[in-house]
């Protein structure tokens, strides 16, 4: 795990043979209060060695996210395996996702972030985690100061057919009245279109404050939702379908006037910069804390499956 700002997730190993029973151990023995404080203070955790299967991957989740989360309002293309337990984000393999603490557009997001390998990838494939107080600092000042009134996003939610996620994806639902409930607790603005499609803006700001530690992060998708963030030729593509307020997802400023294309590459070349690469074996468990830690992608080759599990 290369290492350019002097941190690193915490590994722990076995001290024994290994399996899944002793990392069950490990976990009691810490309980939850000991868990909490080694979160706070190192703010990633790796488990390697204990080769933990599938099969066992409940009982472990157990221990570290008792309270699992479902995806609802989630913006990337997931698998739903198990008990609020997800494929990770399901791009094509030869492409980067940039760093981003998870549902940071939203009125409430996951406050830990479980991965687990269940198929090491055949090469690359790692999972970069980024110190998201560092990468703040990294900015320059005069972006940093760009995004002090936060950010607004919007979504465009088709109704099954159309690109990106439908609504019915989105919020694990097909009934309107579940929806409206969700929306009406998260301080944002929706209307139901004419093709039965939903646009939903929401108001957000571009940092936060850990509840525990107090340290402000960089904590917005303002590079990931913008169309500059998908690249030229896929940008250039979509301004040929849709014009830019149609488009699945968008961001601009809080009062509505555009982000500069060089805002956001900087955000985003900036975070992989200094984000440091979780490389993945077989039955390894990465933990992050979503506020302190950002998290993306590299590329890969082979049939990488990554499980992906969070909890309030």
């Amino acid at each position: 795990m290369p290492n350019s700002d002097d941190w690193a997730p915490l590994r722990i190993g076995p001290e024994g043979r290994g399996g899944p029973e002793e990392l069950r151990e490990v976990l009691e023995d810490l309980g939850p209060d000991g868990l909490a404080d080694i979160f706070v203070k190192e703010k990633g955790l790796v488990f390697r060695g204990f080769d933990v299967p599938a099969d066992d991957l409940d009982a472990v989740l157990d221990l570290v996210l008792p309270r699992r989360l479902a995806y609802v309002h989630g913006n990337s293309p997931r698998t739903k395996v198990g008990g609020n337990v997800y494929t990770s984000t399901e791009y094509p393999p030869e492409f980067t996702i940039s760093m981003h603490n998870e549902m940071s557009y939203a009125d409430a997001w996951p406050a830990r972030l479980a991965f687990y390998c269940q198929v090491r990838p055949g090469g690359g494939g790692a999972t970069p985690v980024l110190d998201a107080a560092r990468w703040l600092e990294s900015l320059d000042d005069e972006v940093r100061e760009a995004f002090v009134g936060g950010v607004r996003y919007v979504q465009n939610l088709h109704d099954g057919f159309g690109l990106g996620k439908s609504w019915q994806a989105t919020f694990e639902t097909d009934r309107r009245e579940e929806v409206e409930t969700f929306l009406g607790g998260t301080d944002c603005t929706w209307a139901w279109q004419p093709d039965g499609g939903i646009r939903v803006e929401s108001v957000r700001p571009a940092t936060t404050r850990h509840p525990v530690t107090g340290a402000e992060v960089w904590f917005n998708q303002a590079d990931q939702w913008h169309p500059a963030g998908l690249g030229d030729d896929t940008a250039a593509a979509l301004a040929q379908i849709l014009p830019e307020d149609e488009l699945p997802q968008n961001v601009t400023f809080a009062d509505g006037s555009p982000i500069p294309e060089a805002y956001v590459a900087q955000i985003r070349d900036r975070g992989l910069e200094h984000a440091v690469d979780v490389d993945w074996a077989q039955g390894d468990l990465l933990l992050i804390d979503n506020v302190l830690l950002a998290h993306g992608r590299r590329p890969f080759t082979g049939n990488r499956r990554i499980l992906v599990a969070m909890s309030d």
